[in-house]
């Protein structure tokens, strides 16, 4: 195979270069891999306690008469519908 073409020579150097393995490189490796899917997971289950647990909250919200401000009249600085 005497004529290489260009594509295979790329090939060809890009495999060189992954045999070429430097020791010193750092890399997460198979360790963090384990340490990231471990924490996905306990952010996945923590989600899923959050949604069960807000599924839960029984909020009623209080009538207007009982919310309103007992302060409520004229001077009170809020705008009152007129009746009429």
């Amino acid at each position: 195979m005497p004529d290489m073409s260009a594509s295979a020579s790329l090939a060809v150097s890009q495999l060189v270069t992954l045999a070429d393995f430097d020791k010193n490189k750092v890399t997460p490796g198979i360790l963090g891999f384990i340490v990231f899917a471990v924490m996905a997971a306990a952010v996945w289950g923590l989600m899923k306690s959050m949604n069960r647990h807000m599924g839960r909250v029984d909020f009623k919200e209080a009538p207007e008469s009982e919310a309103a401000p007992s302060g409520r009249g004229p001077g009170s600085g809020t705008a009152q519908p007129s009746k009429g």
